[in-house]
């Protein structure tokens, strides 16, 4: 597989859907659990939140199959090798903990709770393993601490893209924006 000129049609729809996605579903998690009485007395929010989330599970096996039959565009030549690999291990790090890391340690703190997710609304996931309130806090604050953690990875990813096309004035950004050079 040669390296690409610039991503795929089908590579950004991914890329900015399953963003948008992810972004909607954290803030609705945010508010969800925040603003419980307030917002979501009857767990509708959290209803929403579990179908979002849920479809990232299915969007990351398309997109991980997808990014491993179409190359992605070569790094900046300005970029240090360095910086190159940091832009590897932070996509890893995106890919694995906020697209699988975060969803099914969502789907795991609702299987100790006792607590369904239908994906996408519509079909309902098995629990990952057996209700067990003993483990409902760890689970928790798993979820939670990873939903942080990946809050801090989705911004740096964007403050990372918006340095290279405002101070580094190179393609990075450009070349994942839709229109351009599918």
């Amino acid at each position: 597989m040669s390296k690409a000129e610039s991503y795929t049609a089908t590579a950004k729809w991914l890329h900015w859907g399953m963003a948008l996605i992810w972004v909607a579903a954290w803030f609705v998690g945010i508010v969800a659990v925040h603003w419980r009485d307030e917002l979501n007395p009857q767990h509708q929010l959290t209803f929403v939140h579990k179908a979002m989330a849920s479809v990232l599970l299915l969007l990351i096996v398309l997109r991980v199959g997808w990014r491993l039959t179409h190359a992605a565009p070569a790094m900046p030549a300005t970029m240090s090798p360095l910086m190159q690999r940091g832009a590897f291990v932070g996509h890893l790090l995106l890919y694995g903990v906020a697209l699988v890391g975060l969803p099914m340690s969502g789907w795991y703190w609702s299987s100790v709770a006792d607590k369904p997710i239908l994906l996408a609304g519509l079909l309902l996931l098995p629990p990952l393993v057996e209700p067990d309130q003993s483990l409902y806090d760890l689970a928790k604050a798993i979820h939670t601490y990873t939903a942080w953690l990946c809050g801090v990875l989705v911004g740096g990813h964007a403050l990372v893209a918006l340095k290279h096309h405002f101070i580094d004035k190179d393609n990075v950004l450009a070349g994942m924006l839709p229109g351009r050079g599918d």
